[in-house]
C-alpha cells in the first residue's frame, strides 16, 4: 500500500479523497494556486504545495508542476479525482514514466474512450448497445445529409473530442443539416482543436442512464447499479440518484452485466461510468467516462462501499473487496449540485461566504469545501457543494432531501439551492416522469432569464 499520494485537484473532491486517505492510514499531499491558499483541502491534507498563480493552465493543468510536486514531497501516487486532469492520457504517460502510479485507468483506456467515435466502436465490439448512426467521422456536409436521410431526422451532430455540451447540434429536419452541422464542427475546433464530427439518431424523449463499473485491471469486474441523471441543464447534470426510477432490476442485471463484461475483457482498473441513453426499455452507449464521477455518492449510499477506497487498493495491488454477489441495493439515494450561480440566469456568484452550516441528521451527507469566512474565487468551477440524502425508498429520500435544504445556509453569495425547493414542488419530481428535456422545457417556462 503507499505510504503517501498526491490529490490532483481542488474543493470538495480534494477532500474526498483526503478522508478516504487518512481513513487508510495513508498521508496526502494537497497541490494548490495562489487564489486556494486558504482552501479547506490545503487545510486538511498533511502536506501542500503551491503550484502556481490563479489560473488552471498554469497551476492545476500543469503536468510539470504536479510532477514537481510529487517528487518533491515524495508522494508515490496521484489521485486526480474528477475534470482538470483526470482523463488526460498524456499525462497519465507522463506520471507513469516517472515511476509515480495513476489511481485510476491506465493512459490506453483514457485515449480510446476519451475520442467518441473509437470509445462506440469499442463498445460495439464488446456488446455494449448503441446508439445507430454514423460509421466514424462525417467529413462533409453531402455525407451529413446523405445520413440525415438514412437514419431519419432527427439527428443529432457530436464533435469527436467533445463534453460538457459543447460541440453538439440537432438538426430536427434537411433544411437545418447545414447550420447544425458546421456548428458542431466551428465549436470543436474551438474548444477541443478538433473539428471532427459524427451523427447520431436523436432520441427525442429519453433518461440519461449511466452504469458505473469498476475493474481490477487484472480481467474481474462489477457493476453497481445505475444512476438516474436525467435532471440536466444544458447537459449539465443537476440532479441523480440511485436506484433509477424507471429501471427493473431485470434491465438492470441485464445491462450491469454487459457493462462489466466488458470492461473486464479490456482488463480495465479503478471505477469507470458507461451512459446511456434509455429510451422504450433499449439502452444506447453514448460515452464512457474513466474516472470517478461527482455522483458517485449515491452509488456509495445504496451499496455500501467506498468507491474512492476501492480505488486506491486496486491501484496499489490489491485485489478489490466486494465480488458481484456481495453486492446489494439497500434504500434509495439522491443527490444535489449546489453551485455558486445567481437565478435565473446561472450566471457565476464567486464571493465571501459569511454564514454557512451545513444540514445534517439521519440519511444526510454534505460534500463541500465551504466555511464559514472562505472566499470562492471566481477562476474555477461553479459547483460548491453536493447535498446526498438517503431513505428507506425515493419518497422518503426526497421528504429528506427537502428537510436538509431548509436546514442549509449559505450567506453572502448566491447559489442554486431555491431551484430544488421550486422543483420538489412538481408532481413530475414526485412520479419520476421525466427525461433529460424536462428540466430545460421547465426552466423556460418557470425560470426565464
Amino acid at each position: 500500500m503507499f505510504d503517501k499520494i498526491l490529490i490532483a485537484n481542488r474543493g470538495e473532491i480534494a477532500l474526498r479523497v483526503i478522508r478516504a486517505a487518512r481513513e487508510m492510514g495513508i498521508a496526502t499531499v494537497a497541490v494548490h494556486s495562489t487564489a486556494d491558499s486558504d482552501a479547506m483541502h490545503v487545510r486538511m491534507a498533511d502536506e501542500s504545495v503551491c503550484i502556481g498563480p490563479p489560473p488552471s493552465p498554469q497551476s492545476y493543468l500543469s503536468v510539470p508542476a504536479i510532477i514537481s510536486a510529487c517528487e518533491i514531497t515524495g508522494a508515490q501516487a496521484i489521485h486526480p479525482g474528477y475534470g482538470f486532469l483526470s482523463e488526460n492520457a498524456e499525462f497519465v504517460q507522463i506520471v507513469e514514466d516517472h515511476g509515480i502510479t495513476f489511481i485510476g485507468p491506465t493512459a490506453e483506456h483514457i485515449r480510446v474512450m476519451g475520442d467518441k467515435i473509437t470509445a462506440k466502436d469499442t463498445m460495439k465490439a464488446l456488446g455494449v448497445p448503441c446508439v445507430p448512426g454514423s460509421d466514424g467521422g462525417v467529413p462533409t456536409l453531402a455525407e451529413a445529409k446523405r445520413i440525415g436521410e438514412e437514419f431519419g431526422y432527427p439527428v443529432i451532430i457530436k464533435a469527436t473530442a467533445g463534453g460538457g455540451g459543447r460541440g453538439m447540434k440537432v438538426a430536427m429536419n434537411a433544411d437545418e443539416m447545414e447550420s447544425a452541422f458546421m456548428t458542431a464542427r466551428a465549436e470543436g475546433k474551438a474548444a477541443f482543436g478538433n473539428d471532427e464530427v459524427y451523427i447520431e439518431k436523436y432520441l427525442t424523449t429519453p433518461r440519461h442512464i449511466e452504469i458505473q463499473v469498476f475493474g481490477d485491471g487484472k480481467g474481474k469486474a462489477v457493476h453497481l447499479g445505475e444512476r438516474d441523471c436525467s435532471l440536466q441543464r444544458r447537459h449539465q447534470k443537476v440532479f441523480e440518484e440511485a436506484p433509477g426510477p424507471c429501471i427493473t432490476p431485470e434491465e438492470r442485471a441485464k445491462i450491469g452485466k454487459v457493462c462489466a463484461d466488458a470492461v473486464a475483457k479490456i482488463n480495465y482498473i479503478g471505477a469507470g461510468t458507461i451512459e446511456f441513453l434509455y429510451e422504450n426499455g433499449e439502452f444506447y452507449f453514448i460515452e464512457m467516462n474513466t474516472r470517478l464521477q461527482v455522483e458517485h455518492p449515491v452509488t456509495e449510499g445504496i451499496f455500501g462501499v467506498d468507491l474512492v477506497r476501492e480505488q486506491i487498493r486496486v491501484a496499489a495491488g490489491e485485489p478489490m473487496s466486494f465480488g458481484q454477489d456481495d453486492l446489494e441495493i439497500n434504500g434509495h439515494a439522491i443527490e444535489v449540485r449546489i453551485n455558486a450561480e445567481k437565478l435565473p440566469n446561472f450566471s457565476p456568484c464567486p464571493g465571501k461566504i459569511t454564514a454557512y452550516h451545513a444540514p445534517g441528521g439521519l440519511g444526510v451527507r454534505m460534500d463541500s469545501a465551504l466555511y464559514d469566512g472562505y472566499s470562492i474565487p471566481p477562476y474555477y468551477d461553479s459547483l460548491i457543494a453536493k447535498l446526498i440524502v438517503q431513505g428507506r425508498d425515493r419518497a422518503e429520500a426526497l421528504a429528506r432531501l427537502e428537510r436538509a435544504l431548509g436546514e442549509l445556509i449559505v450567506d453572502g453569495i448566491d447559489t442554486t439551492v431555491p431551484l430544488f425547493h421550486a422543483l420538489l414542488q412538481e408532481p413530475d419530481l414526485h412520479s419520476g416522469d421525466y427525461n433529460i428535456h424536462w428540466l430545460e422545457r421547465w426552466l423556460a417556462e418557470n425560470m426565464a432569464d
